[in-house]
């Protein structure tokens, strides 16, 4: 494989889609040396075949505000590889939200579910409209609208949504309630479902609780204990708030929130009452984090991210490509000497590049975040075999799959000095189990 061949092939072909091509170019790098062990790979036009979408799905989402007047967003599904099991990936709304961005989460999500030990592939779909600011019936309607077009290409075998930023369990509610009365079935679809229609116990967790398991794993290589150990998350929705929750349990103290508008740094140490404060901030009032601060009296610093706060631990929970060279600097200066990714793909790789260099803990979100769609994963099996868990049996299955991810990212990450490099092992280990699948179908 000639990865600048490829990936100048596949700006040549899809422009302007600076995302899918970074996610792109970080997967090749990382897998050429064991691509190249397998010259079957090459023969079948594998790493072509994996790199572009099944198919991409674009469509015009039409629905009425208020005011009664007529709004227009943009509607997406990308089916991007179902070598191991049925399509499977988040729906984010968010006025950022275009193809270039959605088909790099969905090509991340590939790998991040083939790492899960679970049979499912990587989709991936959402809207440019954003719930910020809405009503309650403008997101009821947006979503019937959107499920209206939308329902016809997903289904329990074909392709099960989730949740992703800017849908919450009230979003995906609302689209499996549209989508049940279009196709006439209630076989759980969506995952994150309410936990009274078929939802899993733990699945609003997963997300933050499994990066701290694997973050967790990864001390334990080093044998530092979590206790006590400063640590800076940014974002302060679902993901940040149960990673804080988690980190707060252990005894670990957490400085820093984030949103899109600024940082709160508090050197107290957010405790279990203020994140109370912060659950009600977010998925009551919907509120912004500086009211944080003017209620505690600690520091806001508008339009910032909080990588120059000094902290043992950082753990990106918001976006993409939050945490550029110049961050990562920063933390390694500060004496930060762990990263775990809880957004997909939050760092630049400049970024990452600082992370492996300076040889610290650093884990990508498509290992470390994988605890979410695990447990959406756990939620599909309950649904089929229509039995609920109980609360101890999902979390213990999510702590062994985050182990056992762990142990793949090892497998293939480990170097010759005993250093881990999770990037190279867990794009290896989730490539390897969707290559020789594919290679095992046939040239489809």
């Amino acid at each position: 494989m000639e990865v600048k061949k490829v990936l100048s092939d596949l700006k040549r072909r899809f422009p302007n889609e600076p995302e899918y091509h970074q996610a792109v170019e970080e997967v090749l790098m990382t897998i050429e040396e064991e691509y190249n062990k397998h010259p079957e790979f090459d023969k079948y036009n594998l790493i072509e075949r994996l790199c572009i979408p099944d198919r991409v799905f674009t469509f015009r989402v039409t629905w009425v505000d208020d005011k009664g007047q007529v709004q227009t967003n943009m509607g997406y599904r990308i089916q991007h590889n179902n070598a191991i099991g049925p399509y499977k990936g988040g729906i984010r709304f968010h006025s950022s939200v275009n193809l270039s961005i959605l088909k790099f989460l969905a090509f991340e999500q590939t790998f991040k579910n083939s790492l899960t030990t679970l049979p499912m592939g990587g989709g991936k779909g959402g809207s440019d409209f954003s719930p910020r600011g809405k009503s309650d019936m403008e997101v009821m309607r947006f979503c019937q609208a959107f499920v209206t077009e939308l329902w016809r290409h997903i289904g329990p075998q074909t392709d099960v949504p989730a949740g992703d930023i800017g849908v919450g369990g009230r979003e995906v509610g609302y689209m499996y309630g549209m989508y049940k009365k279009m196709a006439l079935e209630n076989t759980g679809t969506f995952t994150g479902k309410g936990i009274e229609f078929g939802g899993s116990l733990v699945r609003p967790e997963a997300t933050g609780y499994g990066n701290v398991y694997f973050l967790l794993e990864m001390l334990k290589t080093k044998g530092i204990d979590i206790k006590d150990k400063v640590v800076a998350v940014s974002g302060s929705g679902n993901v940040a708030q149960y990673t804080v929750k988690k980190l707060i349990s252990l005894g670990a103290k957490v400085i820093t929130m984030s949103d899109s508008n600024g940082y709160i740094y508090d050197p107290d140490g957010i405790d279990e009452e203020k994140l109370a404060f912060i659950f009600n901030l977010k998925n009551v009032q919907r509120g912004r984090i500086r009211e944080y601060a003017e209620k505690y009296g600690c520091k806001y610093v508008e339009g910032a991210r909080p990588w120059n706060e000094k902290c043992d631990i950082a753990m990106p929970s918001a976006t993409q490509n939050e945490i550029d060279g110049d961050d990562a600097r920063a933390l390694l200066a500060n004496g930060c000497f762990a990263v775990s990714e809880g957004a997909n793909m939050p760092s630049t790789p400049d970024a990452i590049a600082e992370f492996l260099n300076a040889k610290i803990l650093y884990a990508p979100g498509k290992a470390a975040n994988a605890g979410g769609v695990s447990v959406s994963g756990l939620e599909m099996t309950q649904n089929s075999i229509k039995l609920s868990w109980s609360r101890e049996e999902v979390d213990a299955k999510l702590q062994s799959i985050m182990k056992d991810i762990h142990s793949q990212c090892t497998l293939y990450g480990k170097q010759e000095d005993g250093y881990i490099n999770y990037v190279k092992g867990a794009n290896v280990a989730g490539f390897m189990k969707v290559a020789k699948a594919m290679m095992a179908q046939g040239i489809l």
